[in-house]
């Protein structure tokens, strides 16, 4: 089950909603949402439902061996890691590591057809991220399972983040509140997390599909351009769209996720843009990975080597692909390059900052343009077409023209506008608050009526 379907919109959510309203008691309000949470998982995901829960269980009993056994705790920590990297390892990557090792040496060993459980980057991370806040002393163990099991399967944030740390979120398990200015605000999040997947993302995905589907060969300039232009716009409002979603959800169950996009098209560094794309991803790696290896504490060379060895991860986090492996790289490449070269990290007047912006948005878009390819060579023949393939023929200016429909027009200049706080200086005008539910009640309709139109909804997330 996925927020953009109507299945969830029109069934899931309000019996959810209104079960959590009208039951007394935190308790019977956990037990609601664990129970509404686990179906909202086993919809697409029957049996892995039950490997989600043992891994909770699991991690569970980790938390709770390396907060009782002291001596022992490192040891503890050491296995819980392995067992969450090994469920990564056996779910995700090893029909992948089979057919690389198939590629390389020339074997045969068969490659195993496993279905990849939807979130499970997200919710394995989560697991993780709890068991070493334990060993730290952030937080002390749950004893209680089902609160741990609630926290990694909440439904909002299970199959596309925010990426949740236990501690952020313990005090609104044990106690929160639902009150009528909450709820409003958070209808009014998801509505707009909600508008940005079904108006935006999914306009901008078939065009992207469309052109990334045809043979790289015969794809020329403008083709090219309008295919990487398109997915930029793609997976940057379908992910902040689920992610918004999830936060205005939270905000209508009593919980307060940490914002997960700060307008990332608008930085003017790879350093900056990660600090604006998937925050809780990139606060994940670093909280948990480069300050433990060192950050930036050791000289600028081991800063360097530890920057790269984020985005290695990151990369593989991502898929089971040597593409996401590159791209990872290709960014690990820049945030270097920026490390060593002072005068890409120095704010300078307006006409530096347009170029450094320039210079992001470019870094940026090639990057996606490898993370969509199927294959390396598809993205370096698709990068060149964007630069000197000059022309592949009337087929291939046929097939960018059938793309420049009005409603893509319209859409892609709406994708333009909101990917920029353009609404900041409004917000504290008469009438805003007024306009801004106009305008969600009239988002909502436009997605109820794609919706049921049955147009083009894809699920970005079935890759990761």
């Amino acid at each position: 089950m996925v927020f953009s379907s109507l299945v969830f919109l029109c069934i899931f959510l309000p019996v959810v909603f209104l079960g959590h309203l009208l039951l007394p008691g935190i308790r019977a309000k956990n037990a609601m949402l664990l129970l509404a949470s686990l179906a909202f998982y086993a919809y697409g995901e029957p049996i892995y439902v039950f490997m989600m829960i043992g891994s909770a269980f699991m991690n569970y009993l980790w938390a709770l061996g390396v907060s009782r056994f002291r001596k022992k705790r490192k040891l503890l920590l050491g296995m819980a890691v392995i067992m969450n990297l090994a469920l990564l390892l056996v779910f995700k990557y090893t029909g992948f590591l089979a057919e690389t090792l198939n590629s390389l040496t020339g074997t045969s060993v068969p490659v195993p057809q496993i279905r990849l459980p939807i979130g499970i980057s997200f919710f394995t991370f989560q697991a993780m991220s709890y068991v070493i806040d334990v060993y730290r002393g952030v937080n002390p163990p749950q004893r209680n399972f089902g609160k741990v099991l609630l926290y990694i399967s909440f439904f909002p944030q299970l199959i596309a983040g925010p990426i949740v740390k236990y501690h952020d979120v313990e005090l609104e398990i044990g106690k929160r509140k639902q009150t009528a200015e909450r709820v409003a605000k958070g209808i009014r999040r998801f509505i707009a997390g909600l508008s940005k997947k079904v108006l935006i993302a999914n306009v901008m995905a078939l065009a992207a599909d469309t052109l990334f589907g045809a043979e790289a060969g015969s794809i020329g300039m403008a083709a090219a351009w309008v295919g990487a232009l398109s997915y930029l716009f793609q997976i940057y409002f379908d992910f902040s769209g689920y992610s918004d979603m999830a936060i205005g959800l939270g905000w209508m169950f009593g919980f307060h996720f940490k914002e997960n996009f700060r307008y990332p098209y608008g930085a003017s560094s790879i350093r900056e843009f990660w600090r604006r794309w998937h925050i809780s991803l990139s606060s994940w790696f670093q909280e948990y990975l480069y300050i433990p290896l060192g950050g930036n504490r050791k000289g600028r060379a081991r800063t360097c080597i530890n920057k790269f060895l984020v985005f290695l991860c990151t990369g593989i986090w991502h898929g089971a692909n040597v593409t996401f492996l590159f791209w990872g790289i290709y960014h690990g490449f820049f945030l270097m390059l920026e490390e060593f070269i002072p005068w890409l990290r120095k704010k300078g007047g307006r006409v530096k900052q347009a170029c450094m912006h320039v210079y992001t948005l470019l870094v940026v878009c090639i990057g996606f343009v490898f993370f969509r390819a199927d294959t390396i060579g598809q993205g370096f023949l698709w990068v060149k077409n964007m630069f000197i393939g000059v022309s592949a023929g009337s087929s291939s200016l046929s097939l960018c023209l059938q793309q420049l429909t009005p409603l893509y027009l319209v859409t892609f200049a709406a994708a333009c506008t909101a990917s920029f706080p353009v609404c900041g200086k409004w917000k504290k005008r008469r009438g805003y608050e007024t306009l801004a539910y106009v305008c969600s009640l009239a988002g909502l309709a436009l997605c109820m009526l794609n919706l049921a139109g049955g147009t083009y909804n894809p699920f970005i997330y079935f890759r990761f």
